[in-house]
This record gives structure tokens, C-alpha cells and sequence, in this order.
């Protein structure tokens, strides 16, 4: 449940959940961009950790592991950016390794918190309004953080393999556990039993838990292609039932554009779509993502408006 105010405006908390290099940041970033940095507050949960890249190298665990991290003051901001307050936030730098010098973070209507351990604890869960746990599946996402921590954090590829390795018993143990706690679960990846051709972009699979109030999939999809989307029942790893909307990644362009507009519609805002959602590199853009960040923007905008 969430916990009550106490002085300052309320923002609208959103938790972004997920192993290294899941997507997390991509995801948070778009939303970021369509709200603007008038109106939203993003931080890094990761920031908390205890130890610099150096250190870190003779502990027995990783930065996974919870005792890596300060979750006591991590829940502590996270309550008080809950109730409207500024915090002090502590700064790790993931292309040195160090931790630097600590960051204002004062919170606007809405507070994005992404990274490793967010929905760790009761507490910090809590603190959410939307919580939502991102899984592209670990062959996809081992290839995402090889390229990723190669080209942008100067390890070598076998350094990287190296380090999921030594981090799989706590991504098992402390990270994907997090699942389960999550309203939605986003996961990216191709599309069992289709042959599609290189280069056709990822789709996206959002399991919606009735732990919260979702826009009518069930309507909107109705008046979409059915190359855009489909909507089913299904049960979930830990057998409860949820919501599974499939969005496809070789869909038209112009035909995922009608569902878009319509999840947008259905806000009654007096904007226009915002035109910075799906973006994953220069020039190119994902759907299945838009729609992503779509479905959490009507979440956290249902609440601004």
C-alpha cells in the first residue's frame, strides 16, 4: 500500500525494476523526454552502492547483492521524495567505476526510479505508485550488456562474460525475484515459431498484473490491425493470472501508430503524441518500445491530469 504524504505537493512515484542492461534506462528515458524535466524526476537506484568499482574487486559478492548497497538510505530518499522532499543523493559514476560527488534530486509531479534493487525490500515498494520489473530474456540481455559495457565502459568481451558469471547467483537470488512484485512486466524479444528477417526489430510482451487499474486493451486492440497486437489470458511463472499484451515488432509503422493514438486518446490530454517515445539509437525506432512507454505514461499521467 502506499504510503501517505506528508508536507509538498505528491509526485507520482514509478519504480523501473531489471538486471544489468535489461533496458531500463532506454525505457526511462523516453518517458523522461515526453514529460520533460519540468514536469519529472529520474534517478538511479544504483547510485546507493556502497563500494567503488575497486573495491567491489575483493568482496565476495557483487554489486547484485544487497549488502553491496545502502538500501537503508535508499528507502530512506525514496520516502521522502514520496512526500514531496528533496534529497541528497549519492552519485556513482559507471564509466570510472568511482563515486563522486552527491546530486539534489528534488522530485516534480513524476519520480522515476530505475535500476538493480528498487522493489528489493516492503518498504521501498511501497513508496510506488507504478512498479514495473523489465525482462528481455538473458540471451538477449547478455548480448545487450556485452555491447554495451564493451563499447561504452571499456571492458573486454571476456571480462563481461566473465562478470555474468560471477553475477548469476545473485541475479538469481536478489534481482529477478523482483518480478513477482511488479504491476508490469516488460519483456523484448523475437516471436516464437516466426521466421522473420534479420533485422526485424524486437517485440514486446507486457504482462499486466490486476494490481492496478490498465487502460482497455481488450477495446483498443478491437479497432487495430491484428498485426499491431493481440491480447490474452495467461498464467504467470508463479501460476497467478494476468493480462499478456503481445505487441508486435514487424508490424507497419502506420498501423502501430493507430493503437498509439488511441492509448493516448483514451488520457484526454491536450497534447500531441509525444513524437520522442520508441527510441533506441539514432534514427531508429522501436514500436513494440512506444507502446511500452505508451502504457506507462497513461499510467502516470492518469494520475498528473
Amino acid at each position: 500500500m502506499r504510503m501517505h504524504r506528508a508536507r509538498g505537493p505528491r509526485p507520482t512515484m514509478l519504480a523501473i525494476a531489471g538486471d544489468s542492461a535489461a533496458g531500463k534506462t532506454t525505457l526511462t528515458r523516453g518517458i523522461v523526454a515526453a514529460l520533460g524535466t519540468e514536469r519529472s524526476t529520474s534517478m538511479c537506484v544504483d547510485d546507493y552502492h556502497r563500494y567503488d568499482r575497486s573495491e567491489r574487486a575483493g568482496l565476495p559478492f557483487t554489486a547484485l547483492h544487497p549488502d553491496c548497497n545502502y538500501m537503508q538510505i535508499m528507502e530512506q530518499h525514496l520516502q521522502l521524495l514520496a512526500m514531496g522532499e528533496p534529497v541528497l543523493k549519492p552519485v556513482y559514476d559507471h564509466s570510472t567505476g568511482l563515486l563522486t560527488r552527491p546530486r539534489l534530486v528534488e522530485p516534480r509531479e513524476v519520480v522515476i526510479a530505475e535500476g538493480l534493487l528498487p522493489l528489493h525490500t516492503r518498504l521501498s515498494r511501497a513508496c510506488f505508485d507504478v512498479t514495473v520489473y523489465v525482462d528481455p530474456g538473458e540471451r538477449i540481455r547478455r548480448e545487450w550488456k556485452v555491447r554495451r559495457d564493451t563499447s561504452e565502459r571499456g571492458y573486454t568481451r571476456d571480462q563481461v562474460l566473465a562478470e555474468l558469471a560471477r553475477r548469476e547467483p545473485e541475479s538469481e537470488a536478489f534481482i529477478r525475484r523482483q518480478r513477482r512484485e511488479a504491476d508490469i512486466t516488460v519483456s523484448f524479444g523475437p516471436i516464437d515459431g516466426r521466421e522473420d528477417p534479420p533485422g526485424t526489430p524486437l517485440s514486446a510482451t507486457l504482462l499486466l498484473r490486476p494490481t492496478i487499474r490498465h487502460p482497455n486493451f481488450a477495446k483498443l486492440i478491437a479497432e487495430v490491425p491484428p498485426s499491431v497486437a493481440h491480447l490474452k489470458l495467461m498464467r504467470d511463472a508463479d501460476g497467478s493470472p494476468v493480462d499478456a499484451l503481445h505487441i508486435h515488432g514487424y508490424a507497419p509503422e502506420a498501423e502501430a501508430e493507430v493503437l498509439a493514438k488511441a492509448i493516448w486518446s483514451g488520457l484526454g490530454v491536450d497534447q500531441a503524441l509525444p513524437s520522442c517515445l520508441g527510441v533506441i539509437g539514432p534514427s531508429v525506432r522501436s514500436e513494440p518500445l512506444r507502446l511500452a512507454q505508451l502504457l506507462l505514461l497513461y499510467h502516470v499521467l492518469r494520475d498528473v491530469f
